[in-house]
């Protein structure tokens, strides 16, 4: 990932500092630049939408690929993996399956966070203060069964938080659709991101598909340097995966 100072923009630019600085400012209130600890440069993640790739995401993206791909042969599910960017969920990968109910999500795509498995559990395990902005605003509603009370969503969020795991029936189109995801930990062992499949209701085996989403989502955990997984590589979660799930 390209990932650049102040003084490195300016000159590759043929911008001054003076409005190197403006501009980049701007860019990253907006979300396409974050700056890092050492104060350098690099995509933020708001140009995904725009058919980039932040580099964190990017990262996460790479690491995640190989326990995605047999996720995705394993279930025949349509597979996503999510960060949070402010009150949505992004999606940084989506593998659509064949002949699997078709989905609105996409690389990407972003859906507030209320409404969707991958954002209910970014949204339990954020921080309070963002848990509060999100409960103090008006929850959209997609279909009859988005969850738009908050008393409920409180109740969803700390089912999710009791036990690890995020189950959505047709809170977004289409009919019939249901979502089920799990964390994603980090080196500090913290929240970076959500694993999800979604399939047809009535032809899931949900019993099935939790274990073997918590232990890829326990894979690329650990691949990340996630402290509190043990470890966990493709290969051990193929093994894991039953034949036919769906």
């Amino acid at each position: 990932a390209l990932i650049l100072s102040l003084s490195d923009i300016s000159r590759r630019t043929g911008l001054s500092l003076t409005t190197t600085h403006r501009l980049v400012g701007e860019l990253r209130q907006w979300g396409a630049l974050e700056r890092g600890p050492d104060g350098r440069y690099a995509i933020g993640l708001r140009l995904l939408e725009l058919g980039a790739l932040a580099p964190h995401g990017l990262q996460l993206r790479e690491l995640a690929l190989p326990f995605l791909d047999d996720l995705h042969h394993a279930t025949r599910a349509n597979i996503h993996l999510a960060v949070r960017d402010g009150h949505d969920v992004v999606y940084v990968e989506a593998l659509r399956a064949r002949g699997a109910i078709r989905v609105l999500s996409r690389l990407g795509g972003r859906w507030p966070l209320h409404a969707t498995g991958t954002g209910q559990v970014l949204l339990a395990y954020a921080d309070p203060e963002i848990q509060r902005e999100v409960l103090a605003t008006p929850l959209r509603r997609f279909t009859a069964n988005t969850i738009t009370d908050v008393d409920r969503l409180r109740r969803v969020l700390a089912e999710v938080r009791r036990t690890g795991v995020a189950i959505a029936e047709n809170q977004l189109p289409p009919a019939g659709a249901l979502a089920l995801a799990v964390p994603v930990r980090g080196p500090g062992d913290e929240v970076v991101a959500s694993l999800g499949v979604t399939v047809q209701r009535e032809t899931v085996k949900s019993h099935a598909l939790i274990p073997v989403l918590a232990a890829t989502a326990r894979g690329i955990s650990r691949a990340l340097g996630a402290p509190s997984v043990s470890t966990v590589d493709p290969r051990t979660v193929r093994r894991t995966m039953e034949p036919d799930l769906i």
